[in-house]
């Protein structure tokens, strides 16, 4: 380095040539790191602090990895967390097998179906054995039906199909309904048809397989339940009441409203012709003439009432989302202490008088009764004990 010294009395002048300028401003602009010895201070904390007050930061050098020695606090590794995450996916992403037995039918020859979310099977009721078993598009069952000639309708979550029992083959599927999602199917007096959908009925041949008609501004839109009359005219349960519709030309007839729960999810017509009307809080008894109900069932006051069949003695079955009782129809009063022995309490679909049985679909598979049996029995066909 090169400097000149300059004495005056008690004054010395120190001149720095161009190279120690050069010097100062690489210190300054962070090229040339200080010994520690240039600040007071010796912490690097402090002296960056000091740089930073009267310079703007610059970017910090690089630093290898391999020149910092890391530390770890002294203490114990977190617990592992069951399942590990990419285990945990598959979890996730794993479906359990539905078990529910959605819908039962009785067919022509005194077998029965069964519309479970694992797919159609026809069984003999007596032996209670497998006939067959029908492979199907989409096994989320929602109404079974047969026509006159001994066709099976089949209304899935995804459309309509016809089943030949002889062959077990699908003859016609996916129809233009007013919804895809089918929950009820009713055969009228002249052999036609009826298709509800959650968007609205539909009227079909079932020898072609066309729709001759649909009603889409069904009041209370979704047409949960089907029955007829007993002049053949049809009943519908909606999320608004009830509804009947003139077979003849696809025409409302009148409209019951105002109803307690307002939901009619399960339909009956008793032989004196009284409607039979399950809400998701009650069950009613209503005059079809007039619209007025007669009855609202004690015991199944704030219960969701999800099937209602009548059996061949003049009782009537009742199936909720918590258990199953038999009932006189002229007073409501309850004939036996509710079914023991069902794979679920939340029963889905009834057929009495079948082989001598009982037929309940449940949540959790299917079940029968016969009479003075003191409990329901599983069919271990339709069960988790068998996979």
């Amino acid at each position: 380095m090169a400097m000149g010294i300059v004495s005056k009395g008690n004054v010395t002048v120190v001149s720095i040539c161009k190279r120690t300028n050069l010097l100062i401003t690489s210190i300054l602009l962070g090229l040339i790191a200080l010994p520690p010895a240039m600040s007071n201070d010796k912490s690097p904390r402090a002296y960056a602090q000091k740089v930073g007050n009267s310079v703007s930061p610059q970017k910090t050098p690089d630093i290898k990895p391999s020149e910092l020695t890391p530390t770890y606090p002294a203490s114990a590794p977190p617990p592992q967390v069951e399942p590990l995450p990419n285990q945990r996916g598959v979890q996730e992403h794993r479906q359990e097998t539905d078990y529910r037995v959605s819908n039962l039918l009785s067919d022509f020859t005194g077998n029965l179906w069964v519309g479970s979310w694992r797919g159609l099977s026809r069984i003999d009721p007596n032996s209670g054995k497998i006939i067959a078993r029908v492979s199907l598009p989409n096994v989320a069952i929602g109404a079974l039906a047969q026509d006159k000639v001994g066709r099976l309708w089949v209304g899935s979550y995804e459309g309509l199909i016809r089943v030949e029992p002889r062959t077990n083959e699908i003859t016609a599927q996916n129809l233009f309904l007013p919804s895809k999602r089918v929950l009820s199917l009713l055969l009228d007096k002249r052999g036609y048809l009826w298709a509800g959908t959650d968007s609205g009925l539909a009227l079909i041949s079932p020898d072609q397989g066309l729709i001759m008609t649909t009603l889409k501004n069904l009041p209370g839109v979704s047409a949960n339940a089907l029955t007829l009359d007993a002049e053949g005219h049809l009943w519908v349960g909606t999320l608004d009441g009830l509804v009947r519709v003139n077979t003849a030309n696809a025409l409302i007839m009148k409209r019951i409203g105002d109803l307690p729960g307002t939901t009619v999810q399960a339909l009956a017509i008793s032989p004196e012709g009284l409607i039979w009307a399950g809400m998701p809080n009650n069950l009613l008894v209503i005059n079809p003439k007039t619209g007025a109900v007669l009855r609202s069932v004690t015991r199944l006051r704030g219960r969701n009432v999800t099937t209602v069949r009548f059996a061949k003695d003049g009782s009537i079955w009742v199936g909720t989302n918590n258990g199953l009782l038999r009932l006189n129809p002229n007073t409501g009063a309850v004939l036996d202490e509710e079914v023991t022995g069902l794979p679920s309490s939340r029963v889905l679909a009834l057929v009495p008088d079948v082989g001598n049985k009982l037929w309940i679909g449940t949540s959790e598979g299917l079940a029968w009764l016969m009479p003075k049996m003191g409990s329901a029995k599983p069919h271990i066909a339709f069960s988790r004990a068998v996979k």
